[in-house]
């Protein structure tokens, strides 16, 4: 099964490998889609939120029963908590955000002019922390994932909706985001696109491995193997760790650009987060 894997990751190509000489994410985000939709023609675009539930019969009723009492409540219990906790010059995060935080995590990652980078949630969060005097926090896990999870949860059902300006500074992230994705790296010389793309819905010995599309709306999530919250930029290092790759740093110019690429693949798809996964 492994061996007949490989083979697969390393022969298949996968769709948008080929940069088009001019940017178009709006026709990319078409044929992204498109591809999955007649992959899996009997699965409804909005339920690609669910990610390898909708590939296992087992899985997903283990998942509905762990969701009568989802294990990432208390993270957002606690999100909550300091997300509504005064910094010492008696303001809050949400006077950082556009509706004071509440229901805009669907527009993220979103790119800021001003600096030229594409600003995560996550970093949005420490950007907060910063202007009121506080240090940053790690963008991977605890309060921050926690902070997350509560400001995502307020977007639950609303459509992800991240835009890229026609600003060549956003049309490059974009554009590196998404060679990122389909770059081989690694000893393993595997790409994002080679799990995500090729052998979407297969098994990994024990793992289904979720399609790319939906991918980033179920995050942060809870993992049953971590044991604890984490961020989609903690997948990322996770996933070019197995691959025997170097991971780059949680707030790089890399694993920003490629949370923008994916998440600008998933507009339309209902934000999920967090979530709850194996």
């Amino acid at each position: 099964m492994r061996l007949a894997f490989i083979a697969l990751a390393l022969t298949v190509s996968a769709p948008l490998a080929q940069a088009a000489s001019q940017p178009d994410p709006a026709a990319d985000m078409k044929a992204f889609q498109g591809y999955f939709l007649k992959q899996f023609p009997k699965l409804p675009l909005a339920a690609y939120v669910n990610g390898p539930y909708n590939f296992s019969k087992s899985e997903s009723d283990q998942w509905k029963q762990i969701m009568e009492f989802p294990p990432y409540q208390f993270a957002v219990d606690d999100g909550k908590k300091l997300f509504e906790t005064k910094f010492p010059d008696g303001k809050t995060y949400a006077s950082c955000f556009p509706n004071g935080g509440i229901g805009i995590a669907q527009n993220y990652p979103m790119f800021d002019a001003k600096t030229g980078k594409v600003v995560t949630l996550g970093i949005a969060i420490n950007r907060c922390r910063v202007a009121n005097g506080q240090k940053k926090l790690k963008l991977t896990v605890g309060p921050l994932a926690d902070i997350s999870a509560y400001m995502t949860s307020t977007s639950d059902g609303k459509p992800i909706n991240v835009v890229i300006p026609h600003n060549p500074k956003a049309l490059a992230a974009y554009e590196a985001g998404k060679e990122y994705f389909y770059t081989r790296r690694g000893q393993l010389n595997f790409s994002c696109a080679s799990c995500h793309v090729q052998a979407a819905g297969m098994h990994l010995r024990g793992d289904v491995l979720s399609p790319a599309l939906g991918l980033t709306a179920a995050f942060p999530l809870y993992r049953s193997s971590w044991g604890d919250m984490g961020t989609l930029v903690r997948r990322f290092i996770g996933c070019n760790q197995k691959v025997k790759s170097e991971p780059s740093k949680p707030d790089s110019t890399a694993y920003r650009d490629l949370a923008y690429f994916m998440t600008y693949m998933d507009n339309g798809l209902p934000e999920s987060g967090p979530g709850a996964r194996p």
